[in-house]
């Protein structure tokens, strides 16, 4: 299993950025089941700290805890420390605690990158920060592990900085003049959350930067046909807008950023390209 310095890291590795995922010393470790990956995901997700046990018995079980969770939750946690080792699963304080770094669970790492990332907004480091941070990300967190907690509360916030940080590192290639560089990446997530507007207008833009008029606003057509259907309302405001400069032949601008001058535009006919072979959500292209 990749680690933070290595492909085969020492020590113990969890990754929770899609299936599960655990590793001792590059041993992979199958944990079959369910009641094991739950636990040691939710142990992972505070490495190094102590969890309590009425805590871990919220995450694991949420309304339907055994009758003895505490005892539940010694057991479970001898199994973990014989299919991990005894060194890395402690008791403390009336808790249980994962002995690993921090940096060596997949999804703190990845939140620690990204911190690093906004720290450095605008200078050159931030945009190899941000790739370096999603980079780690493998699919739906917690994948196949079954707790309320982690697939209401830490899944969905996970996943909101993994597109905020996919909606800046966007930007930063607008900006720089690669939009085709983002245009694959955006419609793939369009796709996956058509009602996020911000990631739609990135969309829009990017395909503007690259001359893909015509493509951008079928895009926009489905985007709102999703949003109508689904919401009962109109884009906001930044999407008309942008529907209205395509419509204009009038070149499409980021939120904040500076304007572009008509002469900075590619120079392709608003048109010349048409939609991609597959369209919004995977129906067949007309």
């Amino acid at each position: 299993m990749m680690g933070p310095r290595g492909r085969f890291a020492p020590g113990l590795q969890v990754g929770v950025l899609g299936m599960l995922e655990v590793a001792v010393d590059g041993r992979p470790v199958p944990l079959t089941t369910g009641r094991l990956r739950t636990l040691l995901a939710v142990l992972a997700m505070s490495a190094s700290e102590n969890v309590s046990m009425e805590r871990l018995a919220e995450a694991v079980w949420s309304d339907e805890q055994p009758r003895n969770s505490r005892r539940s939750l010694q057991i479970y946690a001898a199994r973990l420390r014989d299919a991990l080792g005894r060194e890395w699963i402690g008791t403390r304080q009336e808790g249980l605690t994962l002995r690993a770094d921090p940096g060596d669970v997949d999804a703190l790492r990845f939140e620690r990158i990204l911190g690093r990332a906004s720290g450095e907004r605008g200078s050159p480091a931030e945009r190899p920060l941000l790739q370096e941070a999603m980079a780690l990300w493998r699919g739906r967190p917690f994948e196949a592990v079954t707790s309320r907690w982690l697939a209401e509360i830490q899944a969905p916030r996970l996943t909101e900085r993994y597109l905020t940080a996919l909606e800046r590192r966007a930007e930063l290639d607008i900006l720089a003049g690669h939009a085709v560089d983002a245009v694959a990446e955006l419609a793939e997530q369009v796709t996956r959350h058509p009602l996020r507007e911000s990631l739609c207008l990135r969309l829009l833009v990017a395909l503007d930067r690259c001359g893909r008029q015509a493509e951008a606003l079928r895009w926009y057509g489905r985007i709102r046909a999703v949003i109508t259907r689904e919401l009962g309302v109109e884009p906001n405001r930044e999407l008309r807008q942008a529907h209205a400069d395509l419509l204009a032949a009038r070149p499409l601008g980021l939120p904040g950023a500076a304007p572009v001058p008509e002469r900075g535009r590619w120079g392709h006919r608003p048109g010349q390209y048409g939609l991609n072979t597959s369209n919004l959500f995977g129906r067949p292209s007309r």
